[in-house]
Parts: structure tokens; C-alpha cells; sequence
């Protein structure tokens, strides 16, 4: 990596490597031959497996595909109409609790 100096030279900043200690080499050249041994768990709670359960259904019965084709359809045709005042309560909806945990 190259900093530059007071007097505007490149200088080379070299950061050493450390070795590894005597030890944990001897510890690993004593576990190389023996098999490893796993007695590790894992316990699920029920709110990630209901998240788990969540992400294994279909995506597509998430929402009414019938009424994404005639919004479609409606945008194509020019025929979609914008209701600002249902947006701007959904924008204040959305926002509210993000603003109530803001610390000032």
C-alpha cells in the first residue's frame, strides 16, 4: 500500500505476518492422523422454523395473480387510475413507527 510522504514520495507501508505459535503447530501435528469428532448441536426455535416453514411456500399464492394481470392490462390500456390520497395514507402508515423510534 502506498501513502504519501510529507514530501509527496510514495512510501512502501509493509505490515508483518505473524507466525504461528510452536504450540498450536504441535497441537495440530498431534490431531492430523486421529479421525475429528463431532458432538456439536443445533436447537431450532419455533420462530425460525415458522420462518423456514414461510420461505418453503410458493411465492406465487402470495398474491391474487388475476389482479396483477388487470392492473397490467389497465396500465397498458392507459385506464389506471392513481388514488394519491390511499398512497399518501399507506406512505404515513409505513412511516409512523419508524419515526417513533427515532431517539432525537
Amino acid at each position: 500500500m502506498a501513502i504519501d510522504s510529507i514530501n509527496n514520495r510514495p512510501q512502501q507501508v509493509r505490515t508483518p505476518t505473524a507466525a504461528p505459535k510452536p504450540t498450536e503447530t504441535a497441537k495440530a501435528n498431534e490431531t492430523a492422523g486421529k479421525p475429528i469428532q463431532n458432538n456439536d448441536t443445533v436447537a431450532i426455535t419455533s420462530a425460525a422454523q415458522e420462518i423456514k416453514n414461510a420461505s418453503n411456500t410458493s411465492l406465487l399464492s402470495a398474491f391474487d395473480i388475476d389482479k396483477v394481470n388487470a392492473v397490467k392490462k389497465s396500465l397498458a390500456d392507459g385506464n389506471y387510475t392513481i388514488n394519491a390520497d390511499r398512497i399518501a395514507e399507506k406512505i404515513i402508515q409505513f412511516d409512523k413507527p419508524l419515526t417513533l423510534n427515532k431517539t432525537t
